[in-house]
């Protein structure tokens, strides 16, 4: 088939109505969140099934043309996002959004690709479970986004990230085949683990049309709380002492400075912070999910605050009285990257670092920074509990925020980055590589994996026709 052959061929397979080619219909699929890369897709192709999926595949491999998975397009690394050739297929999942199917004595609910992550839950909700995976964009990003990342999110501390939580997948190959691996065992030692090397791959393997994740009973009770502390140290402090205290049933342990408060307390005025954003430079917003009930969950909360607070190791806290409460604490930590964005660009980190090394580590770097640019603000939040970072910098107010972040990103990566990786850390926690962070993969991956991850790319993607420049650079 040559090219001039596909889009007619997309459109005999998919219908008319579902290949966009028209420059207007295609921008909401041109451009990443966060604005910073635009691509120039040749079509767009819609399919309403997996077998319709594999149809464009095959016909995109027969023509040589690289094909772009799409979920919701809220990745932070570019990872979904066509290159500006005009030559590359986005494939985008939206249409392909059913719960196929929940089963109660399993506790597994099974999705297609193209699902929102926010149904899901719902879904799992009204058969009385839960699907713990929660993430700020979880009303726009999918089930094949958020694996094809290994998203994590607000509950690993408790539940794992998204691989973690991935029974089974069905998946379309580079070839156009259809392998259906749907699994809801918890034991299935029969091989490689082809679920786990699709998982995180964003895309460049395969692509994933649906999943079967696993759920868990609703808490009989949830208690939220946030916590004023007076540095990192002592928010580490309080998550050992919640960790000793409450085991698994400590679900949630966000890390918020007070930089970020102030600009949600700017974009989003109507959001107000449960204690003075100015009452401390840190605060944790803390979540207990208990298996008993109101009071005991209370008690116990109660028990860990009023330790950390008689000891001097929180300077003060708030404990929502209501579920409405509770759910306006996770809106604030929620909208941070949005207040962020309307802020303008910045210079963006996922940064993963031991726990043991969160303290010194923040400390440490941020005078650095600081001394590299002292007027910059430093707008650094996270899931403390398992020790990721979205360690982010913004321009000065009133500062030209593109022509900042040319100026200082480089050396910002560099120094953030060299720094995680000392003390055994990570440049990309959950966000994943996409096309943002491929230099960073080839300097500090070692170079045994990138052979290793090299050889799986050649092996299943030979024509490189599957998300072509993502996690890997096209040359490799």
């Amino acid at each position: 088939m040559t090219t001039t052959d596909l889009l007619p061929a997309l459109r005999a397979a998919l219908g008319a109505d579902y290949v966009l080619a028209a420059p207007a219909d295609m921008a909401g699929y041109a451009e990443d969140w966060r604005k910073r890369y635009r691509g120039v897709p040749r079509a767009v192709a819609l399919p309403g099934t997996t077998e319709q999926v594999a149809a464009v595949v095959r016909l995109c491999r027969d023509a040589g043309v690289a094909i772009v998975p799409q979920g919701g397009n809220t990745g932070l690394v570019g990872g979904a996002t066509p290159d500006a050739s005009g030559t590359q297929i986005v494939l985008a999942l939206k249409r392909m959004r059913r719960v196929r199917s929940i089963d109660v004595a399993d506790r597994v609910l099974v999705a297609e690709a193209g699902c929102v992550l926010a149904e899901a839950q719902r879904a799992a909700r009204a058969a009385g479970l839960l699907l713990p995976l929660s993430l700020a964009a979880e009303g726009s990003a999918t089930i094949g986004g958020v694996l094809s990342t290994n998203a994590g999110g607000t509950a690993v501390l408790r539940y794992g990230s998204a691989r973690a939580l991935c029974l089974g997948l069905e998946a379309v190959t580079a070839q156009g085949e259809i392998w259906r691996g749907l699994s809801t065992l918890r034991k299935d030692n029969t091989g490689y683990d082809l679920r786990d090397l699709l998982i995180g791959a964003e895309g460049t393997l395969g692509i994933i049309t649906a999943a079967s994740l696993m759920l868990y009973p609703q808490p009989a009770a949830r208690r939220t709380a946030w916590v004023a502390l007076a540095d990192v140290a002592a928010a580490v402090a309080l998550l050992n002492r919640a960790r000793d205290a409450l085991d698994a049933d400590l679900t949630g342990f966000e890390l918020i400075s007070s930089a970020c408060l102030r600009l949600v307390a700017r974009h989003f005025p109507a959001l107000h912070a449960p204690l003075p954003i100015d009452a401390a430079p840190w605060f944790v917003l803390l979540e207990l999910s208990d298996s008993e009930d109101d009071a005991h969950a209370q008690a116990r909360l109660e028990t860990v605050l009023g330790a950390a607070l008689e000891a001097g190791a929180a300077l003060d806290c708030a404990v929502a009285a209501s579920l409405a409460q509770a759910e306006a604490m996770w809106a604030i930590r929620e909208h941070i990257p949005l207040a962020q964005a309307s802020e303008g660009l910045n210079i963006k980190h996922d940064i993963a670092v031991p726990v043991s090394h969160m303290a010194t580590f923040v400390a440490d770097t941020a005078t650095r920074l600081t001394q590299m640019m002292p007027q910059a603000r430093l707008v650094i939040f996270g899931h403390l509990g398992d020790g990721n970072l979205h360690y982010n910098i913004q321009a000065p107010v009133q500062a030209d925020a593109d022509a900042f972040r040319a100026q200082h990103e480089h050396a910002c990566n560099a120094l953030l980055h060299d720094a995680a990786v000392r003390v055994g850390g990570s440049f990309s926690a959950e966000h994943g590589v996409g096309l943002l962070k491929t230099a960073e993969l080839i300097h500090y991956k070692d170079p045994v994996a990138l052979q290793m991850m090299r050889a799986v790319k050649r092996a299943l993607d030979p024509q490189g026709l599957m998300n072509p420049g993502k996690v890997l650079p096209a040359a490799s």
